[in-house]
This record gives C-alpha cells, structure tokens and sequence, in this order.
C-alpha cells in the first residue's frame, strides 16, 4: 500500500497570508441543528496557505489554474533540505548542491524541484516574514536544467517585505518561463532526496489556487 504524507498547512479562520493579501474567514452558513446540514461559509485569497502561482499571477495573459494540467503538479522530485539559513538569507546553487548526499547539482533536473529551509515550521508566527529566498539566477540555472515547478516551504521564493513588494525576481524567471511555483510546503522534513509527489489545486480560471500537497511512499 503506498503510503501519502500531507505537505499542506490547514486553512483556519485567521491564518498567516501573504502581506497585503486577503485575511481568511470562515463562519458557519448553515448549522446542522438548525438547517438540516452543515455548510461553512469561506472568504480568502486565491494564494492562501499551501498554493500554486500560476503564470497569470504575475504574466499578463500568463496561463490561469484552469488551465494547468494536473499532470503537470505530479511526479519525482529532487528535495533539497537546506540548514542553518539565517533570517533574511539567500540560497543559491552552492546551497543547493551542498544539500545533496553527492555535493553536485545534477546537470539535468526533474520537472519538481521541494526546498526545505525549515522555515515551515514558523508559518503563522512573525519570523516567517524573514524566509531566506533563492537566488533570481540560480532559479534561472534550475529552469535551464530542467525544473517547471518550484516548491519552497516559504511565503515566496522572493524576499518577502511585511509591507508588501512590487518586486519578484524568481516569480519572473518561472511564471515569465511559464512555469510554476507552489509556496508554503509544510512537514517537508525527513523527506527523501527523491520522492514522489503531487500538488492539487481547486480548478479556479484565475492566477492561483489553494493546494493539497502529498508525498508518496512507496
């Protein structure tokens, strides 16, 4: 039987978002008691916990959620689990390949690359505004190499400013590359170098969407 780890943060009334995206609300619709079934009432943004970044988050006429094939969110993965990063970090090719049991990055890649940076473990808390970020021309490198979905365990793969940017360099190499992104991973520690994964977001015809992130043993 194959085993399915949960990568996702849960959504909750009140959960940390990106700075300036909408807060999250969830308040009771129906009321079983009252109405016969339960029906929760959802209010937050497309790019909301564990999320996809379609190319039209950033791309004008970049491609929305319906249109990105499940089959592209699903496959083997390299997983890089970095270690020791300061606040405010950047990571880049010699980080990565430092976090391989060879020391080398590979000169072709798989279509999924998963950062660990252990700042997973601080979403909801104010140190997750200091997530190290990648290098702008190492994501061009891991692109050239092969890779069409990015996964960091962080709010962005860009430096995150708590009053908000107008500036993301590694969603231009990916999103401009019509590529993907899928931010805040969770539990991603102890994964295996490689392994099998799956990203699977709402079907929404806008730039992004909430996802349910597994692992595959076995």
């Amino acid at each position: 039987m194959t085993a399915v780890r949960d990568l996702s943060h849960p959504i909750a009334d009140g959960m940390t978002v990106y700075p300036g995206d909408p807060s999250v609300h969830l308040s009771p619709a129906l009321e079983l008691d009252r109405d016969g079934a339960a029906v929760t009432a959802l209010e937050l943004g497309s790019h909301t916990g564990t999320h996809v970044d379609a190319p039209a988050h950033t791309v004008g006429g970049g491609r929305t959620m319906a249109e990105v094939a499940l089959d592209e969110l699903v496959g083997e993965a390299l997983v890089f689990h970095l270690e020791g990063l300061a606040d405010h970090a950047t990571y880049g090719l010699d980080e990565l390949a430092a976090a391989l049991p060879e020391g080398v990055l590979p000169d072709a890649l798989p279509p999924i690359v998963v950062v660990d940076t252990g700042w997973w473990r601080w979403f909801g808390e104010e140190r997750a505004l200091r997530h190290p970020s990648l290098d702008p021309a190492a994501a061009a490198e891991l692109v050239a190499r092969g890779v069409h979905v990015l996964a960091v365990d962080t709010l962005s793969p860009d430096p995150t400013d708590a009053a908000g940017t107008t500036s993301f360099p590694v969603h231009d190499v990916l999103l401009g590359a019509d590529h993907l992104i899928v931010e805040n991973v969770a539990g991603v520690e102890g994964l295996p170098h490689r392994v099998r994964v799956g990203f699977f977001p709402l079907r929404l015809g806008v730039d992004g969407a909430p996802v349910r992130a597994v692992a595959f043993d076995g």
